[in-house]
C-alpha cells in the first residue's frame, strides 16, 4: 500500500509499505481522508508530539474510511462499515485505565504516534478503536472526529456555567471548534482575539459576540469595555506569548485553559502573585478521553459545523508540501485525501 512515512526531521517520503495480517481482534480500515494536526507538525519538525516518536513510521491519527477487512473475533463491526478511529488505544490494565483516567495509560499505543497511522491507503487497528459513523455524515467531516473530541474533553474542563463571558486566544480550526462548544456548554458573551482578518469573520460567523484584532487593538481595553468579569479563558494559538495573555487577561476567579501546543520545550513566565490574587485555575487539555463517540453525535446532529474550518484538500502524494509550506496551516484545517 501506499504511505507516507516519517524518517525523521523534515524527511516525510510517500512510498510502498507492506500492510500486514489482520488479527483476530483487529479491523482493516480504508482511509479516505487523514487531517493534518498541530502534532503532525511538531513530529515533522524534530520536537515530537504527546508521546515519543521512533522513526520509521506512517503519521497521522486525525482519519476517517471504511472496513474492508475484519479479524476473526470482531462482533461491532463489518466489512462496508463506514468509521473513524480513535488514536488513543489503551491498555485498560495500567493503574491511571483502572482508576479512571485511561488517558494517562502508562502502556497507551498512539495510532500515527507509535503505530503506523493515517497518511496511508490502510490502517489496521483493534476493534474497540473504531466508530461506527452515520450514513449522511461526509467522510471529511468525519476526519474531524479527533479533534473535536479533544476539544470536548477541554470544554469539558473549562467550568463553563450558563452566561460566562469566554475568551478565546485564536480563531484557528481549534479555537473556532471550542467557540462552537463553549456556546454549547452554556457561555454568554464570546469575545475572540485572532490576527488574520479573516478569521476574525469566521469567529463572528460560528457565533462569537465580540472579535479582536490583537495588532492594533488593546486586547485588555476591549475585553473591559465588553464584560465585567472574563470567566474562561481558552488559549488556542499555542505560543508562549499567547499562553502569557491568557493569563493576564483571565478574570477574578477564572478557569484558564491552555489548549495550544507549544514545543516542548517552551517557557513562559507566570507572576505567582496574580495567580494567587485572582484565584485562577490553570489547567491543560489532554487527549481525548471517553468523548469520542459525543464528538460523532455533536457532529452528526450538525451542533458543530467544520466546513469552513477545512480550507484544504490535498492528495496523498502532495502531503510534502503542506508541512513544507505553512501558508496551508495558516488559512485553516488540511486534509489529506488518500
Amino acid at each position: 500500500m501506499k504511505a507516507a512515512v516519517y524518517y525523521g526531521r523534515h524527511d516525510l517520503r510517500v512510498t510502498e509499505v507492506d500492510q500486514g495480517p489482520v488479527g483476530d481482534n483487529q479491523v482493516r480500515v480504508n482511509v479516505k481522508y487523514c487531517g493534518v494536526c498541530g502534532t503532525d507538525i511538531h513530529i515533522y519538525e524534530g520536537e515530537g508530539g504527546s508521546a515519543p516518536v521512533t522513526p520509521p513510521l506512517i503519521i497521522g491519527h486525525e482519519f476517517s474510511g471504511v472496513v474492508t477487512e475484519v479479524g476473526k473475533n470482531v462482533k461491532s463491526v463489518k466489512v462496508g462499515d463506514r468509521v473513524s478511529v480513535d488514536p488513543n488505544d489503551m491498555c485498560g490494565e495500567c493503574y491511571f485505565c483502572r482508576n479512571g483516567q485511561a488517558h494517562f495509560c502508562t502502556n497507551s499505543v498512539g495510532i500515527g504516534t507509535t503505530y503506523p497511522g493515517g497518511f496511508a491507503e490502510y490502517v489496521t487497528v483493534r476493534e474497540k478503536q473504531v466508530y461506527k459513523i452515520p450514513d449522511h455524515l461526509p467522510f471529511e467531516t468525519a476526519a474531524l472526529v479527533e479533534t473535536v473530541s479533544c476539544c470536548l474533553h477541554g470544554i469539558d474542563l473549562c467550568d463553563i456555567r450558563a452566561g460566562t463571558t469566554v475568551f478565546i486566544i485564536g480563531a484557528g480550526p481549534i479555537g473556532l471548534l471550542m467557540l462552537q462548544l463553549a456556546k454549547m456548554a452554556g457561555a454568554g458573551k464570546i469575545i475572540v482575539s485572532e490576527i488574520v482578518p479573516e478569521k476574525r469573520q469566521l469567529a463572528l460567523k460560528y457565533g462569537a459576540n465580540v472579535v479582536i484584532d490583537p495588532s492594533v487593538e488593546d486586547i485588555g481595553e476591549v475585553l473591559k469595555a465588553n464584560s465585567d468579569c472574563v470567566g474562561c479563558v481558552i488559549e488556542c494559538a499555542g505560543t508562549t506569548r499567547t499562553v502569557e495573555q491568557a493569563i493576564k487577561y483571565a478574570g477574578r476567579g477564572a478557569t484558564v485553559m491552555l489548549f495550544g501546543l507549544v514545543a516542548p520545550e517552551a517557557e513562559v513566565a507566570i507572576k505567582p502573585y496574580e495567580v494567587f490574587r485572582k484565584e485562577l485555575k490553570i489547567t491543560a487539555s489532554f487527549i481525548n478521553p471517553y468523548t469520542f463517540g459525543r464528538a460523532i453525535e455533536v457532529l452528526a446532529l450538525g451542533k458543530v459545523k467544520v466546513d469552513d474550518i477545512i480550507t484544504d484538500i490535498i492528495p496523498l502524494d502532495e502531503i510534502n508540501k503542506v508541512f513544507e509550506d505553512a501558508s496551508y496551516r495558516r488559512r485553516g484545517k488540511v486534509l489529506i485525501k488518500i
